[in-house]
């Protein structure tokens, strides 16, 4: 069996599971049981891979990394620690997915670039969030950092709600950049005329990395941090990564 492809093929399956719940790609006995089996209880999975744990396999979902005995009958919802070589197994095949799902965004993002760019960071946000709104307040902080905000949109009450209707519309503004601004500063949002602004798409692949709440920040190699971090504790994390 294949590894888990933590690819940017094998996360545009992850949202394009067939009808019968089966990746269009062939997959093995094992994989194609475990596939079926989680689509009974509502769940997409796009990639399974052994683990060092003899009948434990790493499944890939739309709700993160998850594991299964070989027949599906068991899940298991957790983190898996390599105790031997101090490796959290878990956020590694997290960190690889985080890194490839973020590219595929890239040209969707509301970016606040720093003129003096050393760091780039992506940010799941709302405008409904204080913490989102803080950090935004901060952003001039970041920005002297040397940090590049990045933004993608993850509406907290789901979909549909009305948050995920005032993220499209800032996604789909003219001026993006000021409309979301202006909805963190408490402005109202503008109405936009509909708009393909992959919004349901943002969200859905932020919760296969893991994220139920905002902000939640993706560093460069896949590091989740979850939370608001003030600019200068964000500065000293990545200095300390970047050795």
């Amino acid at each position: 069996m294949k590894k888990l492809a933590i690819a940017a093929a094998l996360l545009s399956a992850a949202f394009n599971i067939s009808a019968n719940g089966v990746a269009a790609a062939s997959v093995d006995p094992i994989e194609a049981k475990i596939i079926a089996e989680f689509e009974k209880i509502g769940l997409q999975a796009s990639g399974v891979a052994e683990t060092p744990v003899k009948g434990l396999y790493e499944v890939l979902t739309n709700r993160g990394v998850l594991y299964s005995t070989a027949d599906g009958k068991y899940l298991l919802q957790g983190t898996l620690l390599d105790l031997e070589n101090k490796e959290n197994l878990t956020e590694v095949a997290l960190g690889n997915l985080r890194v490839e799902g973020v590219k595929q965004f890239a040209d969707s993002m509301i970016v606040y670039p720093a003129k003096d760019e050393k760091y780039k960071v992506t940010i799941f946000t709302d405008i409904t969030c204080g913490y989102c709104r803080k950090l935004h307040r901060e952003l001039d902080d970041y920005l002297d950092a040397g940090i590049t905000v990045q933004y993608l949109a993850y509406p907290r009450a789901g979909i549909p709600s009305k948050g995920y209707d005032d993220l499209q519309d800032i996604w789909c503004a003219k001026d993006a950049a000021k409309a979301l601004t202006d909805a963190k500063a408490g402005d109202d949002v503008v109405d936009v005329a509909a708009c393909d602004a992959p919004v349901k798409e943002q969200f859905e692949m932020g919760q296969s990395f893991g994220i139920t709440g905002t902000p939640a920040i993706i560093l460069e190699d896949g590091t989740l941090i979850p939370g608001y971090q003030p600019a200068a504790q964000l500065k000293q994390i990545l200095d300390s990564k970047k050795g």
